[in-house]
């Protein structure tokens, strides 16, 4: 694995997360020229609920995102978007590794709702067996996602290690 270093997203880091959106509408539904998404974004990024992935150039370009809800007991990983270009080198692993990491006291669960079994993406993109390779478990059906696609939860609870 090429050098991944995750840290906080900052304001500056909008376009880069947008560019990234960019490679993923045709499985998440339109992003790139919604409004609401680059607010959405913006409030994220300025509220410190964002991690960024660079390479060792750390005001590179950015090489994946992450945006992430804590509220004990639950953390919520709530997009996840890596490079094409990077895909399969550590990017996603490094960004969820980091979100656990910074979980608060008291967080005991880690959700991320994802695509569903019948959903194109699911297996396009990996995600399913992404979080499974990470210890998440398959839960209950969400609701679908904007363009129309299934939606399922992954859960996985965390380690004495890993809780505060």
């Amino acid at each position: 694995m090429a050098e991944v270093r995750v840290r906080a997203g900052r304001p500056g880091d909008a376009a880069e997360l947008v560019r990234l959106a960019g490679q993923v509408e045709q499985w998440f539904g339109p992003m790139v020229g919604e409004p609401g998404f680059h607010a959405a974004l913006e409030e994220q990024l300025a509220c410190g609920s964002a991690l960024v992935a660079t390479g060792a150039a750390v005001d590179g370009p950015l090489l994946g995102g992450l945006l992430v809800g804590r509220r004990p007991p639950v953390c919520h990983l709530h997009w996840l978007v890596v490079d094409a270009a990077a895909r399969g080198r550590g990017v996603g692993r490094a960004l969820v590794a980091e979100a656990l990491a910074r979980c608060p006291d008291g967080v005991r669960t880690v959700e991320v709702v994802t695509f569903g079994a019948d959903h194109p993406g699911a297996v396009a993109s990996g995600a399913r067996v992404f979080y499974e390779r990470l210890g998440f478990s398959p839960a209950e059906a969400a609701a679908p996602g904007p363009e129309g696609g299934s939606r399922q939860v992954y859960r996985r609870a965390l380690s004495r290690a890993e809780s505060h």
